[in-house]
């Protein structure tokens, strides 16, 4: 797999470039602070899951004073080639993205996660260990779709049951709900328990399919070997059909659902301690980055080779860690940015400076 080209235009600082990275190894995005090193690596995240790493809001992405922006790669598997593009326009109202990939608008996620793969590494990322559960729980769902991404539809259908009762729930007000409201409730409850359960035997896979990995990959970047156990923490105990009931009242009152997979969490344990709690930082990201490289080689293992997204990671590595993570970069084409010295051993990368790129 390889990213061959990406076109940028009205995008963030960017008024039009083109950047061709080396397909086959290590692109470094060398240029100031402010010039636009990380939008470019936004622009191929949005390219590849149709979401932003940096905000939420699709506005932000277009360049100040226009009306739209837009972002386009021509990427290869082999013989094949893929037209990945991206249109986000500001209306009145609302701003709208629209994507297609060769010509046909992606039916969900997995397709663009299938037609540019990607293993992302960023600040953020590396401290995940240590944030709150919220992002714990974005990267289980993300590591587990890349992995096999047969399993997406769990994650979608879970997201529209959980919209629709929380949905329904607003629309009491607060006040206790009629019999024919709770009875169109209770059908809801089938289909959040359904899903909820399917979420959690996915989640609770992947965390066993990663540990054996994790385990090599955490020895090899901490340099020690450390037994590590991950655990997934779910906000309901046994039944959750009866778990929903108990907490009909608080739910109606709050006006969404207080128990689910939106709620859990999961934890890992270095030689039992937990690594959120007990661990140092440098541990703490050791492990993060251990996972990222781990749940890599699982999508590997089905034959696909993601491109790997490298952003800004090194400042927040000391010296002897930033060299272990590069010497256990998969083979493949990377893009990183920086904006301090980077490893030795990228001292034969190709590197691009994004203000002068065409």
């Amino acid at each position: 797999m390889g990213l061959r080209e990406i076109t940028l235009s009205n995008f963030r600082c960017f008024d039009h470039t083109v950047l061709i990275p080396d397909p086959d190894a290590v692109t470094v995005l060398l240029s100031p602070n402010g010039s636009g090193k990380t939008s470019v690596l936004e622009a191929v995240h949005l390219l590849s899951t149709g979401q932003s790493f940096r905000t939420s809001s699709a506005g932000d992405i277009i360049r100040t004073g226009v009306d739209s922006g837009d972002a386009h790669a021509v990427v290869t598997h082999g013989t094949r080639r893929f037209q990945i593009d991206l249109v986000i326009r500001r209306g009145a109202r609302s701003v709208t993205k629209h994507m297609l990939v060769n010509g046909n608008r992606p039916a969900s996620r997995a397709v663009l996660a299938e037609s540019l793969p990607l293993t992302v590494f960023t600040p953020e990322g590396v401290d995940v260990i240590r944030h709150g559960p919220d992002q714990r729980r974005q990267l289980l769902d993300i590591l587990a779709t890349d992995s096999q991404p047969s399993d997406a539809p769990v994650f979608e259908r879970f997201a529209r049951v959980v919209s629709q009762r929380n949905s329904l729930l607003r629309s009491f007000r607060g006040e206790a709900p009629s019999l024919v409201r709770r009875r169109e409730l209770e059908v809801w409850d089938l289909e959040f328990v359904e899903s909820s359960e399917r979420v959690r035997e996915v989640r609770e896979s992947l965390l066993t399919r990663l540990t054996p990995r994790l385990v090599e990959m955490y020895t090899r970047m901490a340099g020690v070997s450390t037994t590590i156990s991950l655990e997934y923490l779910p906000s309901w105990e046994t039944d959750l059909a009866a778990t929903l009931r108990e907490k009909l009242v608080e739910d109606v009152q709050r006006g969404y659902s207080t128990v689910g997979p939106h709620r859990d969490d999961f934890r890992a344990l270095l030689d039992g301690r937990d690594a959120r709690r007990q661990a140092s930082q440098g541990e703490q990201r050791s492990l993060a980055l251990a996972l990222r490289l781990s749940a890599h080689h699982l999508v590997e293992e089905r034959g696909v080779h993601p491109l790997v997204l490298l952003d800004d990671v090194f400042s927040e590595l000391d010296p002897e860690r930033a060299t272990r993570l590069v010497g256990l970069l998969p083979p493949g084409q990377t893009l990183v940015t920086t904006a301090v010295p980077l490893p030795g051993a990228f001292s034969d990368a190709f590197v691009v400076d994004v203000r002068k790129a065409s």
